[in-house]
């Protein structure tokens, strides 16, 4: 599904600073989604149908991107096995000893370039972008609106061991997104090192 040798592979920057504080403030519950899909351009369908990491379909049942999903508590072959079986789906994820992995295919000609990757307050890694521009250029941000209607987005939970502030983004060849979130390595003498001093303080 992914090809080892890339050709062109690009690092993202991973955000830190909430620029919109009021994003995703209007929930895409599923008879909207199912209207608006319903009416959809065949790039829509690329971004948010069956098997992209965008789809509100993508767990099984519905659910909201914007809400944020606990990927890495869940095997992806359990998750996903009816899409696998259908060759649906361009999701992975999985854990290795030193790092969570996300890896997705990115919808084709749907704003690739302005995918952003965003850790908040070490809880949630936001994965989100532009597919469609604003007719009014004096609107409010896409992502406060039916952000739906411009943007996409899927909201991650952070595993607790997970070293937010050392996040890597990758866009490989603009097509396939690879997420690496290293684990924190605590040692457990500096807990007892610590221990001693505060003690003898």
């Amino acid at each position: 599904m992914y090809k080892s040798a890339m050709t062109s592979c690009r690092l993202l920057e991973v955000h830190t600073e909430d620029q919109t504080p009021h994003k995703w403030s209007v929930s895409l519950t599923e008879e909207l989604f199912k209207r608006f899909f319903s009416l959809g351009t065949p790039i829509l369908h690329k971004i948010f149908g069956e098997g992209s990491l965008f789809s509100p379909l993508l767990f099984g049942k519905y659910f909201d991107p914007s809400d944020a999903f606990p990927l890495w508590e869940f095997e992806s072959d359990i998750l996903l096995s009816n899409l696998r079986s259908s060759g649906k789906t361009s999701v992975d994820w999985f854990q290795a000893d030193e790092a969570y992995v996300l890896k997705a295919e990115l919808p084709a000609g749907a704003g690739i370039n302005t995918v952003r990757v965003y850790a908040e307050n070490g809880k949630i890694v936001e994965i989100s972008g532009q597919w469609k521009q604003q007719k009014e250029s004096k609107a409010k941000d896409w992502r406060s609106g039916h952000w739906w209607e411009h943007g996409y987005v899927r909201r991650l939970e952070l595993p607790e061991d997970a070293d937010w502030s050392k996040i890597e983004a990758y866009v490989n060849n603009d097509t396939f997104l690879e997420v690496r979130i290293p684990k924190n390595t605590l040692d457990c003498d500096t807990d007892d090192t610590m221990t001693k001093k505060s003690d003898s303080v």
